[in-house]
């Protein structure tokens, strides 16, 4: 396996995503999980000004400094709640999808929806409606829509796709072939479950991970080894399902995000490490992965 990184990484500490892929080389890695999200977020990229001169100039970019754009993850939304925003939202996604196709990238992470007082199968019905809207642009320029397993929320009245039956469920309810999944093994770690048994039931319809880690009590998104989730376990499932993509990480809660940390009005000296320290555990990050994928004779340049 070769492994990847997304550029959401350095989202807390830049603002241009070119800077990003530069550092995240900088680190080691040469395969890039492109966050659209970033781009949405920050209203740069793709959602910036002049995005097809935008897209030439990272593609050239990837060229010189020698990494390639391996999967991506489009913009965080709420694709079931029909609301002023829904319009802008599904335009989003058409036009991550379509910057993947001038990237290269074959595979793009679009979570499913859900809102509260909605059974299972009507759930399954939105959802539906909600990626047929993608599945045209997605066979035009042909890329893969990967759903994801949710993190374990416990909402009461609320249907959440959050292990690998009802994911399973969904990949053949919306019946399509450029439609397949992104187990997250982060996400996974918050329920009692067998990871093995997980990801046999979705076997080849596994197009990527994200490797993230956690205390078992909250979505954290840190490094393997800073949590409790069992390494073992994930490296035997991947290779029982024969799983031939990248080793993908999304520990882009690695530092703990802004939102997430308690603030000090008189001053903020410390309350972001510094970017040189950021570094050394994007490099530490890699070495992680390294270390992972070579115990299990798998690792890959």
């Amino acid at each position: 396996m070769k492994l990847a990184t997304t550029t959401g990484d350095f989202s807390m500490y830049l603002d241009s995503q070119e800077e990003a892929i530069k550092h995240i080389r900088t680190a080691g890695f040469k395969y890039i999980d492109y966050s659209f999200g970033m781009d949405f977020n920050k209203k740069i990229g793709i959602a910036g000004e002049n995005p097809q001169e935008y897209l030439k100039r990272i593609k050239s970019l990837a060229d010189e400094i020698g990494v390639k754009f391996v999967q991506s993850h489009a913009p965080m939304g709420k694709p079931l709640l029909k609301n002023e925003n829904y319009d802008s939202f599904i335009e989003a996604n058409k036009k991550s999808i379509e910057a993947c196709a001038v990237l290269g990238i074959k595979n793009i992470v679009v979570h499913s929806g859900y809102r509260n007082g909605l059974t299972k199968e009507e759930t399954y019905m939105e959802n539906k409606e909600f990626y047929n809207k993608l599945l045209p642009t997605a066979e035009k320029y042909e890329v893969n829509i990967l759903t994801e397993n949710y993190d374990k929320m416990c909402s009461a009245n609320t249907f959440w796709t959050d292990n690998a039956t009802y994911v399973r469920e969904m990949i053949d309810y919306v019946d399509h072939p450029l439609f397949h999944c992104c187990w997250d093994v982060g996400h996974a770690n918050l329920q009692p479950m067998s990871q093995i048994d997980e990801l046999k039931i979705l076997g080849k319809d596994v197009y990527a991970v994200h490797i993230q880690d956690n205390y078992g009590n909250d979505d954290h998104h840190t490094a393997p080894f800073f949590g409790t989730m069992n390494l073992d376990e994930i490296m035997h499932g991947l290779n029982e399902i024969g799983f031939n993509g990248y080793f993908t990480f999304e520990a882009d809660g690695m530092f703990c995000p802004l939102w997430r940390k308690k603030t000090f009005d008189q001053d903020k000296k410390l309350f972001v490490a510094p970017i040189e320290i950021k570094d050394k555990a994007e490099r530490l990050l890699y070495d992680i992965g390294k270390h992972i994928l070579t115990s299990y004779d798998c690792f890959e340049e």
